[in-house]
């Protein structure tokens, strides 16, 4: 599981949501620093995340998931797959 193809996968997931994507780096925050995604938003993140590598968000967790940068989601869905596959 490649860190640079998961990063793709959220700016593309981004930008067919209508995000401007032109200047995000792995360092943008998904937040009010940076994306400022909708908790909607974050939610259709996390269903395509879920549907694409098999790892879920709960509900609780997305408050967290939208103070991330994208870099830091990344590392979160790696973590999560790496725990996935070990069982």
């Amino acid at each position: 599981m490649q860190k640079t193809e998961i990063t793709q996968f959220i700016i593309d997931a981004l930008n067919n949501m209508n995000y401007d994507v032109s200047e995000v780096t792995g360092e943008t925050s998904l937040g009010p620093a940076g994306l400022d995604l909708e908790s909607l938003s974050v939610a259709e993140i996390a269903i395509q995340v879920e549907d694409t590598y098999g790892v879920k968000f709960d509900e609780d967790e997305m408050e967290t998931v939208a103070l991330l940068t994208v870099s830091g989601l990344v590392d979160e869905i790696i973590k999560r797959v790496s725990v996935v596959h070990a069982d």
